[in-house]
């Protein structure tokens, strides 16, 4: 470690952990486009691949995402506090967070510890939802050479605002995900969808979410996406376990090709922009982002920079 406590090769991770951010972003952004036209017309759109019109905005996901990037560059690992009072102090409402989530930030901005706000959500059982696992692929490419210590920060900048068992497991399963698709990329393997969701198992604690994702790992490859979202969900439910199985399918279908993993993960509906924002963040650590699009990335907002990861 070097004098200011940020490891020899933060640069080189810091790198990552913006690939990782160009692809979350780019993702949330795009599958937000969606959200904005009659349901036919959205089909229609995505069956032929038809392109948003920019400027794309991004979202909460993309939002909350800026902030552990952030809280990496300067501190080299999650900082609870620091990632809380980020949190808190670049709320924006209008980016379309959970209702759950504006609460939380909102008790938070008016000076409520963040551990006591978040363990006191739903009667104290703590939340569920997907937004933990939505912003976390960055953690896991910052930290993807030890996976161990992906569980531990996975979990630390979850519980932050999720403290369910099933959030934890989803923000555990993204950040190992991210880790995986550099690693593969680094070595050039491109392993199929049942292998590369059996290298994200062993580290998911016993939940829903691991169950589903044993789902996803055994379905067959010519199983419809309409089916597929039947048996594991696509974040209409806005909870882990109804998002982040989908998530994996749609990873293992199409890591090499982020432009191709996101038209699937649209195709599946849901909360789009976050399942796209995931898909995202993951698959473009395989190839260093050379597959996004670059219309895409030019039809995406630009970020800002408060986040000082441009």
């Amino acid at each position: 470690m070097e004098q200011a406590g940020l490891p020899r090769d933060h640069d080189e991770r810091l790198t990552r952990a913006r690939c990782s951010l160009e692809g979350l972003s780019i993702g949330d952004a795009f599958g937000e486009q969606f959200f904005h036209q009659p349901l036919l017309a959205r089909q229609q759109r995505i069956a032929t691949h038809e392109i948003p019109t920019p400027p794309w905005l991004y979202t909460d996901d993309t939002q909350m995402a800026l902030s552990i990037a952030s809280i990496l560059q300067h501190s080299g690992a999650i900082q609870q506090d620091r990632l809380a009072e980020s949190f808190a102090e670049h709320y924006e409402p209008s980016r379309g967070y959970g209702p759950s989530l504006h609460r939380l930030l909102r008790a938070i901005r008016a000076g409520t510890p963040w551990s006591e706000a978040a363990s006191q959500q739903f009667a104290g059982q703590g939340s569920f939802g997907n937004g933990a696992a939505m912003r976390v692929a960055p953690l896991g490419a910052y930290f993807a050479e030890t996976l161990d210590v992906v569980v531990e920060q996975a979990t630390l900048s979850a519980e932050v605002t999720h403290t369910h068992p099933e959030a934890l497991a989803g923000s555990i399963a993204v950040a190992i995900a991210a880790a995986w698709s550099w690693r593969l990329g680094q070595k050039g393997e491109r392993p199929d969808r049942a292998e590369f969701i059996d290298l994200i198992l062993p580290f998911l604690p016993t939940s829903e979410v691991r169950r589903k994702t044993r789902w996803a790992r055994d379905l067959s490859t010519t199983t419809p996406v309409e089916s597929v979202t039947t048996m594991l969900g696509n974040g209409t439910g806005l909870s882990a376990q109804d998002t982040v199985p989908f998530v994996l399918w749609c990873t293992g279908e199409q890591l090499s090709n982020y432009e191709q993993a996101l038209w699937l993960t649209a195709s599946g509906f849901g909360d789009v922009d976050t399942t796209c924002a995931m898909v995202g963040g993951i698959v473009a650590l395989y190839d260093g982002g050379e597959s996004i699009p670059p219309a895409w990335r030019k039809a995406r907002e630009p970020l800002p920079q408060w986040s000082g990861t441009i």
